[in-house]
């Protein structure tokens, strides 16, 4: 059996025993997940379809807000919710995971109905005109959520406490996120072997040309940022509640952050690829939390360096230069021969 078959496997196994094996790591195995989320849905756009969006975020916040908006509704009054805070809002366990089912749910209607209303004139501009239209799509939530009282305005959202009857939260939420990320990788592994990717491949390669042979490209895009938008907010809707607190600027439609991070781990993979996003967010998650550890003061210089690095000496990715190395060994065994 070859890797691409064994890996996946292994990779979900690793997944499911590492909060057992290292239950002191469970917090940062949830954080792993929904990078490799982040990352694999940013690269649907920016790396299968070349459009490099700065927006994505836009969802991963929707998401969160409507999730929390929806859990408070089923139990609380906005009012009663925000003068109690966490003491009203815990629940029972049958509450909380009924209230999340439903608030993710909700959250990636909300961000898919987002997705198609803003692409249709957004996917329509291209190159640096695109960039900078995203970037001011996720700024904007951000300002607008600050001021919106009924959401917490910049004082932000408490979000349901985690029953202690369902046992470990951050074991709980790091096979949530381990679930997210492998239907999310098994969903782009399906839809990349069929026409859509050919159709995103095509749109990257020459959009001209494929506009001028009929196909559908508008609807193409817009249709590939509505899929990257439906599982950023199944994992933005439960990260509300993984974090505790919703923060309209830090958490919810962080841009520096989350809006950032998604574009270098696609890069620093891979982008184009699908185990491309995968391994940068790994090594990109690693290698942050070694710098906090081990350089605090020093941990952005040093993870901004090794970024330079990456994207200077590996153009292609830590993935693309493996593959140079396996051709290019392959090439001289054949020449060998």
């Amino acid at each position: 059996m070859t890797f691409r078959r064994v890996g996946p496997l292994l990779l979900v196994a690793a997944g499911i025993a590492g909060p057992f094996v290292l239950p002191q790591f469970q917090s940062q195995l949830a954080v792993l997940w929904v990078l490799v989320v982040l990352a694999l849905t940013w690269d649907i756009v920016g790396g299968q379809m070349g459009y490099n969006s700065f927006g994505n975020v836009l969802f991963f916040g929707a998401g969160m807000y409507a999730s929390a908006v929806v859990q408070r509704g089923l139990s609380f009054g906005a009012d009663r919710y925000a003068d109690a805070a966490g003491a009203a809002a815990r629940l029972s366990p049958v509450e909380y995971l009924s209230g999340l089912a439903l608030g993710v749910a909700v959250a990636a209607l909300v961000a898919v109905a987002l997705a198609v209303l803003f692409g249709g004139g957004v996917l329509r501009l291209r190159g640096h005109y695109f960039a900078v239209g995203t970037l001011g799509l996720g700024v904007a939530a951000g300002e607008i959520a600050s001021g919106i009282d009924w959401l917490g305005a910049g004082s932000g959202m408490v979000t349901p406490l985690f029953p202690e009857a369902l046992g470990s939260h951050n074991r709980f939420f790091s096979f949530y996120f381990l679930a997210a990320a492998v239907i999310c990788f098994v969903a782009l592994q399906v839809l990349y072997r069929r026409r859509f990717g050919l159709l995103l491949n095509a749109i990257r390669d020459d959009e001209d040309k494929a506009e001028a042979m009929g196909l559908p490209t508008t609807r193409c895009k817009v249709v590939a940022w509505s899929v990257a938008a439906f599982f950023l907010a199944l994992t933005g809707g439960a990260y509300g509640n993984f974090v505790g607190f919703i923060d309209p600027l830090d958490t919810a439609f962080s841009g520096a952050t989350f809006g950032v991070w998604m574009v270098l781990m696609a890069i620093m993979g891979g982008r184009g690829s699908l185990w491309g996003p995968v391994l940068g967010a790994m090594v990109f998650h690693v290698t942050q939390e070694l710098f906090w550890t081990y350089l605090l003061g020093w941990h952005r210089v040093a993870m901004g360096l090794l970024i330079v690095a990456i994207v200077i000496f590996l153009p292609d990715g830590i993935l693309g230069w493996f593959r140079e190395r396996r051709g290019g060994a392959a090439l001289h065994a054949g020449r060998g021969a």
